[in-house]
């Protein structure tokens, strides 16, 4: 009894004891801060059951016996903390799919600098270029040029300041003041005064904007946008030099002298300054005589033929070829100065010839000849639709050496029923030989006019003052002449190759290896190459036109074109050339 008594004696005394040391963890747990919990599952790392320990089924737990005493299982501290759950989501991962938890966060964008404040006058400048009033007038590209530039423009206005216009201002307001100089009128701009001082952005804006919309108005009128030619008359193919406005602001933007930069727009060719000085002592000499120099016929005439180097090509070509009809005239020109000068017969008024520029690419020796379509239906048509004993009279084919095809074969014009055929569609041609109208020599640059240089097998005409004579085509005194000057710079021949190669009497063309600028003009004032300012006559009555376009009024003679023509050669006599028979009226003006 007593070892029994004494075992339970101890073993109530250990159970004190444990009773003691479990309420002592108890308040030690209630006081002790809690343990962080797990943040991220993916990163605790837990140990793989051994093989087989995952399907093993654990063994019953061994209760201890009654009156056995009970002590604490170690490995159960703790088993008071929440269990380990799945870890919450970082800020901002909420509803990210798992699989893309190795993704790398997205790079968040660097902060956007902010904008330099506006200017207030680039500002108001943006507003006032809506203001249907300042619009008004304006040339559209201008507009949007206007409304592109200072829609990025970043920093102050061009040229106005809070103290007036700045040095590059004035420089531009000088410029286009003096546009009659230039042969411009000065009225035609709409300046703001020079010396004014705009207190509001309004008014600043205002100022700026009337000087951009002048300054691209004159560098347009500069490069021949005053008047389109076609506007004048459509024997003007030509197309004015125009910039565009934006590369212009761009331009005076950038340059330090914005006023020479307008002025270099102006022609450079060296006829142009001429007639430039020329007209200083017109207007001088107008004002003398107290007329208004717009209104003085010299002046305007001066004005015109300036306005039409506007319309020529910025470079003409170190060398070339100048045809000028009113002056009747051929050059050849090398580095601006006439190497040779010969006489043309030129378009009739009817057939008048008209005004281009366009490359020559070779030289036809013994040429044949294609009736153009206006022979055709003028000259060909009536004759062939008579009938002589029931067939077609061709003798106008026979007389004339022409030969017939159709799509490029041969046809018999009498099986061809004339009153109802397209005339148009066939080919009449005429071959190579003492006969042919084009001489023995034909000049090619190839326009959309059939215009082209040749010889004739009339050069009694080239005896005549006013030489009009011709369907538009360029009819040359001396071609085997010309031909030496061209094959000589072009290739180096001697003038004995070119008579070679006329003897043979073989249709053959030679191309030229560097193409020959041909500049059609109608220039009624020009320098006649030894200093001298000629005067010619307005053959076609173009001027009387133009000034009336550019001054609003005409001092010059509505038509002061040459005398009517009083003879037509219908026939040629055998001595000539061995030419006989009755020929057509229109054969010899090609």
């Amino acid at each position: 009894m007593g070892g029994r008594a004494l075992g339970v004696a101890v073993g109530a005394t250990a159970l004190a004891s444990l009773l003691t040391i479990l309420a002592v963890g108890i308040a030690f747990a209630e006081t002790a801060p809690a343990r962080p919990q797990q943040t991220d599952l993916a990163a605790v790392e837990l140990p793989e059951p051994a093989s087989g320990e995952a399907d093993r089924t654990p063994a019953p737990a061994v209760l201890p016996a009654e009156g056995d005493p009970v002590f604490p299982d170690p490995a159960a501290e703790g088993d008071d903390e929440p269990p380990v759950g799945p870890a919450a989501a970082p800020a901002g991962e909420q509803g990210r799919d798992p699989a893309d938890a190795s993704a790398p966060p997205a790079k968040t964008p660097p902060p956007v600098a902010e904008p330099p404040p506006q200017h207030p006058t680039v500002a108001e400048i943006r507003l006032k270029l809506q203001d249907p009033a300042l619009r008004k007038g304006a040339a559209a590209d201008d507009l949007a040029a206007l409304e592109a530039f200072y829609g990025e423009h970043a920093g102050p206005p061009l040229w106005i300041t809070t103290v007036g216009f700045n040095s590059k201002a004035q420089a531009l307001l000088a410029e286009i003041q003096g546009a009659a100089e230039w042969g411009l009128p000065a009225e035609a701009f709409d300046l703001p005064p020079a010396a004014d001082l705009p207190s509001t952005t309004e008014a600043q804006a205002v100022h700026e904007i009337k000087l951009a919309f002048a300054v691209l108005k004159y560098a347009r009128f500069a490069r021949g946008g005053r008047v389109s030619p076609s506007r004048i008359s459509n024997l003007f193919d030509q197309k004015s030099n125009l910039l565009d406005p934006k590369e212009v602001l761009r331009e005076v933007a950038a340059r330090p002298s914005p006023g020479a930069y307008l002025a270099s727009l102006h022609p450079k060719h060296d006829q142009f300054e001429r007639l430039r000085q020329e007209l200083g002592k017109a207007v001088a000499a107008a004002k003398a005589r107290g007329r208004h120099p717009s209104a003085d016929g010299l002046v305007q005439r001066i004005v015109v033929n300036m306005e039409r180097w506007r319309w020529m090509p910025l470079e003409l070509g170190a060398y070339h070829v100048w045809n000028n009809v009113p002056a009747f005239t051929t050059r050849v020109m090398k580095h601006g100065k006439s190497i040779s000068i010969g006489k043309a017969i030129v378009g009739q008024v009817k057939y008048a010839t008209p005004i281009f520029s366009a490359d020559m690419r070779s030289i036809v020796f013994n040429p044949e000849w294609v009736v153009p379509e206006t022979i055709k239906t003028e000259d060909l048509q009536p004759r062939l639709r008579q009938m002589v004993r029931g067939v077609p009279d061709v003798s106008v084919l026979r007389e004339n050496r022409l030969s017939v095809s159709y799509q490029g074969k041969p046809v018999n014009a009498t099986t061809i029923d004339w009153n109802r055929a397209n005339i148009h569609a066939y080919t009449f041609t005429q071959a190579p030989g003492p006969s042919n109208v084009l001489g023995t020599l034909k000049f090619n640059f190839p326009n959309r006019h059939a215009v082209y240089m040749h010889d004739t097998v009339q050069p009694a005409l080239f005896k005549k003052t006013v030489r009009i004579f011709s369907h538009g085509c360029i009819r040359v005194h001396e071609p085997e002449r010309l031909a030496a000057l061209l094959l000589a710079e072009d290739k180096g021949w001697l003038p004995e190759q070119v008579k070679s190669m006329l003897v043979r009497g073989r249709n053959s063309a030679v191309p030229l290896s560097r193409p020959v600028p041909v500049h059609l003009t109608y220039f009624t004032l020009a320098y006649d190459g030894v200093g001298k300012l000629q005067t010619y006559a307005d053959i076609y009555g173009l001027d009387g036109k133009m000034a009336q376009a550019l001054f609003g009024k005409s001092e010059l003679l509505a038509v002061e074109a040459a005398p009517k023509q009083t003879e037509r050669p219908q026939r040629r006599r055998a001595a000539n050339r061995g030419m006989d028979g009755p020929y057509l009226p229109g054969l010899f003006g090609n």
